[in-house]
């Protein structure tokens, strides 16, 4: 299981080197720090030690429907708690399953599906009906995105 406790305290700094990096991480430290009126130097070691710290991770987010990729689903899964790791481990498996969580309330997991289309939705679903000790499952097609964002800070 995650735990979602970072491992160094960040200040109002990392918070705002933060910022900028989500929405422009091609952003320069020169820019950055030009922004925040501190020097490139500062802003350098601000972000490696965050990257080291598994504060930050800086990556290329593409935009799935310039992919082709425009059908998507999330899942809610009911299953055997004996067997929510094995399952897990499974559903990871699932080549068009990009994110699982554990839930509270009446369904343990969740996954979020992106394929090019229902069909592949379809076949996906099947796939995962197959797996051992799934009990139930709630499909919920998502029908438009009116935000998606990485900034939270």
């Amino acid at each position: 299981m995650t735990t979602f406790i970072t491992k160094e305290v960040i200040d109002n700094l990392d918070k705002k080197i933060i910022k900028f990096l989500s929405k422009n991480g091609r952003m320069s430290f020169a820019e950055i720090a030009n922004n925040l009126d501190v020097t490139e130097k500062t802003v350098r070691t601000r972000y490696n030690n965050m990257v080291e710290n598994d504060i930050i991770e800086v990556v290329g987010v593409v935009n799935p429907i310039t992919l082709g990729i425009k059908a998507a689903a999330i899942i809610q899964l009911k299953v055997a708690p004996q067997h929510i790791d094995q399952i897990i481990e499974e559903l990871k498996k699932v080549p068009f399953i990009r994110y699982i969580t554990s839930t509270s309330g009446e369904y343990q997991l969740l996954a979020q599906l992106n394929m090019r289309d229902y069909e592949e939705l379809g076949e996906t679903i099947k796939i995962i009906h197959r797996i051992p000790n799934i009990t139930t499952t709630n499909v919920i097609i998502q029908m438009d995105i009116y935000k998606n964002t990485f900034e939270f800070i």
